[in-house]
């Protein structure tokens, strides 16, 4: 049979002009930047990492070079942006998932006030390094769930780990977010979710911008972790930290839906960077399997060794396509989809997982050594079936929009 060589978007219809220029672009970059810098920061100690002089701040600042943020892509007609940024996700995760996240999620600060409608806070974060705070110590990834729709029969949410109150002009934060808040070591300003404190009863919340040079504000130690090493996370601590009413991005009263509508704009990027990993790991595998040799012959020279090439060829453009159907969805329906969001994630980082562990079975004894990439790969995958809401959450979340009330 003859070789067919596919694009990088695999089976992906043609790209526009501008999409194909800038998926070369950033593909450049992940191959000549993101790749090297990621072998050396994935051997860094978490303090080394975000060191000043450490190879993470060259890499943040030739990023801002692609031109890619979101005010820069603010306005493109929407399905234009939602599937550029899709590709742009997959082409930067191929290169290195915590590095693309890094990069990623200093821009969530200005992406939540875009969503917020609040352009004095568009603005004002619009170029600094950003990180987004919402798990806390004693809540994880229930802190997703708003409403309580999956909460426990009989069972509480019990008392928040960090509160805001409203004093008049000014917002006043107290607590602690746990040690997940992906960037909190390197970000200047914070989009935070908590809940909101009125006389000592608590309820959700309020969502605020809070620069991180305020008094009262300290951060912890950086998280030491297997996988995604490139995207530091640490705790933040709020002392009585004073924001200006003018930072709000949603009060009790609008929380709820904003908070739904934060998650299924963040679903689809990690969604994105599972995609890059699985990828990654799919393009060293069949390059290995054409170099290593059993039996006399290159292993892809082994029909079971093709049999797995091939199923994880199936599941990543499965993957691809749903991310793509969904972000499409998200941004021309009347109210974006948890249901299509959390679909996008939960099976991208499912196909991850399982196409990096396939890798790793292709590469035998080599996969499990650091002196290949896939063991790396493997960790990273790993670690997307828990990063923006454990994947049983989201499924048990994003599946109450399933309940019609009118068949009960």
């Amino acid at each position: 049979m003859e070789y067919m060589p596919l694009p990088l978007s695999g089976l992906e219809g043609p790209l526009s002009e501008m999409e194909q220029t800038i998926q070369d672009n950033v593909h450049h970059f992940a191959l000549t930047v993101l790749r090297p810098a990621a072998a050396a920061v994935d051997r860094l100690t978490p303090e080394e990492v975000i060191a000043p002089g450490s190879v993470l701040w060259a890499v943040l600042e030739k990023a801002q070079a692609l031109g890619l943020s979101p005010t820069a892509t603010a306005e493109l007609p929407p399905l234009e942006r939602v599937r550029l940024l899709a590709i742009v996700a997959e082409e930067l995760s191929w290169g290195d998932a915590g590095l693309a996240g890094a990069i990623t999620v200093n821009n969530f600060p200005v992406m939540y006030s875009i969503l917020a409608g609040n352009e004095a806070m568009v603005r004002y974060c619009d170029g600094k390094l950003g990180c987004w705070g919402v798990t806390e110590p004693a809540h994880g990834s229930d802190m997703l769930d708003e409403n309580s729709a999956i909460g426990a029969p009989g069972g509480s949410f019990g008392r928040p780990d960090c509160v805001a109150r409203i004093a008049g002009d000014k917002i006043v934060v107290n607590g602690k977010k746990s040690a997940w808040v992906s960037g909190a070591m390197t970000a200047q300003v914070c989009a935070l979710y908590c809940h909101l404190d009125e006389g000592g009863k608590t309820r959700p919340g309020v969502s605020v911008i809070v620069p991180l040079d305020l008094s009262g504000v300290t951060r912890g130690k950086s998280l030491d972790k297997m996988g995604c090493r490139g995207m530091n996370q640490g705790e933040l601590y709020f002392d009585n930290v004073e924001v200006p009413m003018a930072n709000l991005l949603a009060g009790p009263d609008t929380y709820e839906e904003f908070a739904y509508r934060t998650l299924c704009e963040a679903n689809p990027h990690v969604a994105g960077w599972a995609l890059g990993i699985a990828r990654a790991a799919f393009d060293h595998a069949v390059e290995y399997a054409h170099h290593r040799k059993q039996g006399g012959v290159a292993i892809i020279q082994h029909t079971s060794v093709r049999l797995r090439l091939f199923e994880m060829f199936r599941k990543i453009e499965a993957a691809r396509a749903l991310i793509r159907r969904v972000v499409a969805f998200n941004v021309t329906a009347p109210r974006p989809s948890l249901l299509a969001s959390a679909s996008a994630k939960v099976t991208a980082t499912q196909t991850a997982f399982e196409v990096a562990s396939e890798a790793v079975q292709i590469f035998g004894g080599n996969g499990v050594t650091r002196e290949y990439p896939i063991e790396k790969l493997f960790r990273d995958a790993r670690s997307t079936m828990i990063a923006d809401g454990l994947n049983e959450i989201l499924g048990m979340k994003a599946g109450t929009e399933l309940i019609n009330p009118e068949l009960l």
